[in-house]
């Protein structure tokens, strides 16, 4: 119960490295815990001048072009960094101190798995604060040509998406649900990132994707899978595209509590999403648990 009342951090550093899918460049992290009420703050060890601390909310993003990247007041940017993002909001992390050697987090197998596993080892200890959520009440909702993302009010967190491609591979999907912590582990977690092969080589060409390959991606040639593995899950596609929006909407800051909905979206429109809610403050409020529960006792 006190995880969904309570703020919780990471009992201990959790360590890991791996190499950056864009950049291709090799990062070491340490999830550290932080105090309550601090949030999720990036700290770039490697740079050692300026301020080297990119915190995190909804006007940090300053980046969306195939992942999420955040910068500071000193234009130091973090980027790739919504996997870890859905699994500390899914796993009841609200502070932390994600310190890095490089530009990029280790995009590890593509998914959030390996991030789930990694606190799941270093543990959460419960803080002396209320977790704060953001409930919506009112209705928001961006669309971008045939892409569309909203956020509307319901007693809980739900995520829906729903994607459409040519390709025999991947096709129409959609999927649907009521999503907490075991939800996440049972249902997305483990849904990694895709793209086309053509995609990738152009990606390549232009300095992106340098550490892509088919150990931390979905690759896809016309209509057939390059991994020789195969897929996770049927629908791995849209249900990744249902783990990158979690992440994406933890920028906020806090959990929230009301049904996402994604059609063709992608990281672009849901950080729009994100400021849309923000700069409509009749449409959401701060919300406490602790005392509805000590009242309804």
């Amino acid at each position: 119960m006190s995880a969904i009342l309570f703020q919780h951090t990471v009992k201990g550093p959790a360590v890991f490295a791996g190499i950056g899918v864009h950049t291709g460049a090799h990062t070491r992290v340490a999830v550290r815990p932080a105090p309550a009420n601090s949030g999720v703050v990036f700290v770039r060890t490697d740079v050692t001048e300026g301020d080297n601390r990119v915190p995190v909310h909804g006007d940090a993003v300053c980046k969306t072009q195939l992942g999420t990247v955040i910068t500071n007041s000193s234009g130091v940017t973090v980027a790739t960094i919504e996997h870890l993002m859905a699994a500390l909001v899914m796993f009841g992390i609200d502070n932390a101190v994600v310190e890095l050697d490089g530009a990029e987090m280790p995009i590890m197998d593509g998914s959030s798995l390996q991030f789930v596993q990694i606190l799941d080892k270093t543990g959460r200890r419960v803080q002396d604060a209320p977790r704060r959520y953001i409930e919506v009440i009112a209705p928001i909702e961006v669309i971008e040509g045939d892409k569309r993302a909203t956020l509307t009010p319901s007693d809980q967190f739900e995520v829906a998406f729903e994607i459409s491609f040519p390709s025999k591979a991947i096709g129409n999907q959609r999927v649907d649900l009521v999503m907490n912590e075991q939800a996440f582990r049972d249902e997305l977690a483990d849904c990694r990132t895709f793209g086309f092969l053509h995609e990738v080589e152009y990606l390549r060409s232009i300095g992106l994707a340098q550490g892509g390959s088919m150990d931390n991606a979905v690759v896809i040639e016309g209509d057939k899978i390059l991994n020789p593995e195969g897929l996770r899950r049927p629908d791995e596609f849209v249900r990744h595209k249902a783990l990158d929006a979690i992440g994406d909407l933890f920028v906020l800051g806090a959990p929230v509590i009301g049904r996402f909905e994604g059609i063709l979206a992608g990281h672009g429109i849901n950080n729009a999403l994100v400021k849309a809610l923000v700069a409509a403050p009749a449409s959401w409020r701060y919300r406490t648990l602790v005392r509805e529960m000590a009242e309804a006792i």
